[in-house]
């Protein structure tokens, strides 16, 4: 692949992990943030210790708090940013651009009040006439581990095949190997809901339970993610896949994980405001549970887990209470899809 232009906007762990894949494997990047001091530090000592204390990047990659040369001739943009900030960065994005990059985002979660996926939020805000096409980047990957050239596998998803082809050449190499689905909705959505499980996972071990506990919530927390997913329109294959069961796994199962550690504290007795304190950082699965409970009572999916946790969240139920009542529902029958011949 010759070398392409990047802007990646976005300079937290992700963001700065991505710049750097795209950096070794020869493209100009630049990385973006409106940190003053973080994009200085960047520039000048080629690190960016707040969010990768034991990264140094590669020297080409170059710094900027202004958008307008950030994007300026690129082939394609990156979006890491929140969830929260996406909508108002895309408008500043569509408002600079006098070219038609590829849109790529690499961010986890729905927007709120709207319960919109991050590509529709790109697709509202950036005309057609101002880019080409929209491709999600998502998968079971830590930052801190693709810093330091882990062995990582994620999904490009596009309903442009070429478009995630594009992608998928762009990010590969030798540590980090990139598939292909069209299944965006399913991709998006298995990134989203996979933050709210890893909550609950993090809380049963802060409440002192052991592996059974762990498998429970994961196995039917990838049943409600799936269940909702399929109201959206998702194929229910996707879900078995690098962004659903793939990414649920890393999310619930490792330190790394904000959701996690915001869960673990939380069944350590912290408050919620404790916990976003302690954090530090933005832990999406907080807003997404609010969002994708709203969106299941729409679309009237049953997803208890992601009830529980709303109500531990946001009406500050009792936590130990809250997983009795989850445990003393009657009963179910497991398998809610079957292939049909």
């Amino acid at each position: 692949m010759n070398q392409q232009k990047i802007a990646v906007l976005g300079a937290g762990s992700w963001g700065t992990a991505l710049a750097q894949v795209l950096a070794e494997n020869g493209h100009s990047v630049t990385l973006w943030g409106n940190n003053e001091a973080q994009i200085a530090e960047i520039k000048e000592h080629h690190t960016n210790t707040r969010y990768l204390p034991d990264l140094v990047l590669s020297s080409s990659i170059q710094a900027e708090t202004d958008l307008d040369k950030a994007i300026a001739d690129t082939d394609a943009i990156l979006f890491v940013v929140p969830t929260k900030a996406m909508r108002e960065v895309a408008k500043n994005v569509a408002a600079r651009l006098t070219h038609r990059p590829q849109i790529i985002h690499a961010s986890k979660g729905l927007e709120q009040h709207t319960h919109t996926r991050i590509s529709e939020v790109l697709a509202q805000e950036i005309p057609e006439t101002k880019r080409q096409e929209i491709i999600v980047l998502s998968g079971p990957s830590h930052a801190e581990e693709v810093s330091r050239r882990d062995i990582t596998t994620i999904t490009a998803a596009s309903t442009n095949e070429q478009a995630a082809a594009y992608v998928q050449k762009l990010f590969m190499n030798d540590y980090f190997r990139i598939y292909t689905n069209p299944d965006v909705i399913g991709v998006e959505t298995g990134a989203a809901l996979k933050n709210i499980i890893a909550i609950g996972a993090g809380a049963l071990v802060g409440l002192g339970f052991g592996d059974d506990a762990k498998a429970a919530i994961m196995t039917r927390g990838l049943a409600e993610i799936s269940r909702l997913g399929v109201a959206m329109g998702a194929d229910p294959l996707t879900f078995i896949g690098l962004s659903g069961v793939g990414d649920l796994i890393v999310t619930c199962t490792s330190v790394h994980s904000r959701n996690w550690r915001a869960g673990h504290l939380l069944g350590q007795n912290h408050s919620l405001d404790e916990v976003l304190e302690n954090m530090g950082m933005v832990v999406e699965g907080v807003a997404t549970t609010k969002a994708a409970k709203e969106l299941a009572e729409e679309l009237q999916v049953e997803m208890p887990i992601t009830e529980t946790i709303y109500q531990v969240l946001y009406e500050g139920k009792d936590i130990q209470v809250a997983l009795k009542e989850i445990m003393l529902r009657d009963g179910k029958i497991e398998n809610e899809f079957s292939i049909e011949d």
